[in-house]
């Protein structure tokens, strides 16, 4: 393939090894924005950082931070999340249009940019602006990866694949942890350096990332979409494999794309993100119903309690009983727990789907912070340093483990993946980013309000969180239809009822599915599109006229029956 660079991964590699590299490429990506929000949990705990140069805390008598600006703290760490919105804003157009390898290439480079600024900080001023800049880059990112992955990943275990990137995501949670963990005994714990350089070493793994992903495939849907087919159809064809029994996936799959990027040029007007947002121009596609899906997904992501538990451990754990000589170590160790249990989300999020992942995700974590809550206030009911004090404190800390191991099974990796997965070709890229726009909303406000809810509220804030968990599941099983082992293009027949309930779609879904198998060949076995007699691959150059709407096949019956009596009339 000449239009293809002789460099390209994609020429040597092919099938799983090729989808594990671009896996791990992605990983990357996601290893950083881990590595980011764990990171300023150690940040925070740092008498230079808080006393020194930012100023808006110091430390009591044992050594333990006593914040004076609750709101300077939680400003500092928000502001973070406004660079996350308009970033991914930028990077789901910029991915649209040019592509997702160019896209990640210039998130990198800015989140670079934006984290030799934070290095540098000289005072709260300074901090502030160069975690704008830093939160703009990792928005680039996060709007654009999860598309790259679930685009050149097979339906079948897509889950499995993102799953395995978000492993990676925890693991820079760990990573950041215990890096500030070990940077805290130098000098005493009293130098720049033990926050300096934990915000410099995610430098490091940008750099590599921007200099590797050039060599790497393009997304072969966006490819199609901007009418390259012969190299989306070659980076197909590397993915899938030609050979053996693999022959035909490819081309069956290459066919739906082909055909649902035409139906969704014909079905959608207007692509801008006022008008997603709006719904306006997007006819059966119903892009407004999906952007707020998403939104609020990622929303409920934050507040059903991760965001707290991820920057604010420290303090949680502080609020449970623990001493300020075990907080950091505690703290480390949850985010390894926090990992592991990734690991059961690889193994099960293609095999119970996403609804179940959710649902018993919630279901534990609301449990799991109630009796946190409760524990918690029994133990400081008790006399100090007493047995039964220290038995409630553990306990509470047990819950805060139960939770984040939960989460990391459930709800850390579906929000991610969703919207990734249920937005048309046509805006992907910016469909993906108002998912990123709901995770900053929603992570910006939180964090913005932790220090200010952990100071007014203390332990009662775990009841917050417990009732966010709560809330979650009627609105999974109403609003949110499943995705597992359903092909990318499968999605916008989903979405194609004008109704919002679940039950709705399913029933309009297996409709459509019928009307149109042009648009699901590559889900169905015995749809491979291959020559009877040749066995080979055969390419249909254009497909019948389809339809989102499950009564246009009747009104289109209707009308070839009016013809033809007319036809007969004049004959």
């Amino acid at each position: 393939m000449d239009l293809i660079s002789k460099h390209n991964v994609a020429h040597k590699l092919e099938k799983r090894s090729l989808l594990i590299a671009i896996n791990c490429i992605a990983a990357l990506s996601i290893f950083f924005f881990g590595y980011d929000q764990g990171m300023m949990g150690g940040v925070n705990g740092a008498e230079n950082y808080y006393h020194k140069t930012m100023k808006f805390g110091h430390p009591d008598a044992e050594g333990s931070p006593v914040i004076d600006d609750t709101l300077l703290q939680g400003g500092i760490v928000s502001i973070y999340y406004v660079g996350t919105l308009v970033g991914c804003l930028v990077g789901g157009w910029f991915g649209d249009k040019y592509g997702r390898i160019k896209t990640i290439a210039l998130g990198a480079a800015w989140a670079i940019f934006g984290a030799a600024l934070q290095t540098s900080a000289m005072n709260h001023t300074w901090m502030i602006f160069a975690r704008l800049i830093n939160g703009w880059g990792t928005g680039i990112l996060n709007a654009i990866v999860p598309v790259w992955a679930t685009e050149t990943a097979e339906h079948k275990s897509r889950g499995q694949f993102v799953a395995i990137e978000f492993t990676l995501n925890i693991f820079g949670v760990v990573v950041a942890y215990w890096l500030e963990y070990g940077c805290s005994f130098y000098k005493g714990g009293n130098g720049s350096f033990i926050w300096r350089f934990p915000i410099a070493f995610q430098i490091v793994p940008l750099i590599f990332l921007f200099a590797i992903v050039w060599i790497f495939p393009e997304s072969p849907r966006w490819l199609v979409k901007v009418g390259r087919e012969e190299e989306g159809r070659y980076i197909l064809g590397r993915l899938r494999g030609e050979t053996g029994e693999d022959m035909g996936r490819a081309e069956a799959e290459f066919q739906d794309i082909r055909n649902i990027a035409e139906l969704e040029r014909k079905t959608a007007t207007s692509t801008s993100y006022w008008s997603m947002f709006t719904g306006r121009g997007s006819g059966k596609l119903h892009t407004a119903r999906r952007v707020q899906l998403v939104i609020w997904l990622q929303i409920m992501q934050e507040w059903i309690g991760i965001a707290g538990v991820t920057i604010y451990a420290p303090t949680i754990f502080r609020t449970a009983g623990i001493g300020e000589s075990d907080v950091q170590w505690i703290s480390g160790l949850n985010t390894i727990t926090y990992m592991l249990s990734t690991l059961i989300c690889v193994f099960t999020l293609d095999r119970i789907g996403r609804r179940w992942t959710l649902y018993w995700g919630s279901v534990v974590q609301g449990i799991s912070m109630a009796l946190a809550g409760g524990l918690t206030t029994a133990g400081e009911n008790q006399p100090i340093g007493s047995a039964a004090a220290k038995a409630y404190s553990s306990g509470a800390v047990a819950m805060i483990f139960l939770f984040t191991a939960t989460f990391g099974a459930t709800w850390l990796t579906v929000p991610w993946l969703y919207p990734a997965e249920i937005f048309p070709l046509e805006v992907r890229a910016k469909g993906n980013a108002w998912g990123v726009v709901g995770w900053s909303v929603g992570n910006g406000w939180l964090t913005l309000l932790c220090p200010v809810m952990f100071k007014a509220l203390q332990e009662n804030t775990y009841y917050v969180f417990a009732a966010a968990n709560v809330i979650t599941i009627p609105m999974v099983w109403a609003l949110y239809p499943e995705s597992n082992q359903r092909t990318l293009e499968e999605m916008n027949l989903v979405f194609a009822a004008d109704s919002i309930w679940v039950w709705d779609a399913e029933k309009n879904f297996k409709i459509l599915k019928e009307q149109n198998p042009e648009l699901v060949q590559a889900a169905q076995r015995g749809h491979s599109v291959l020559d009877p007699e040749t066995g080979l691959p055969v390419r249909k150059d254009t497909a019948r006229n389809m339809s989102l709407d499950v009564n246009a096949l009747n009104s289109r019956h209707h009308d070839d029956i009016v013809d033809e009596k007319q036809t007969f009339k004049h004959g």
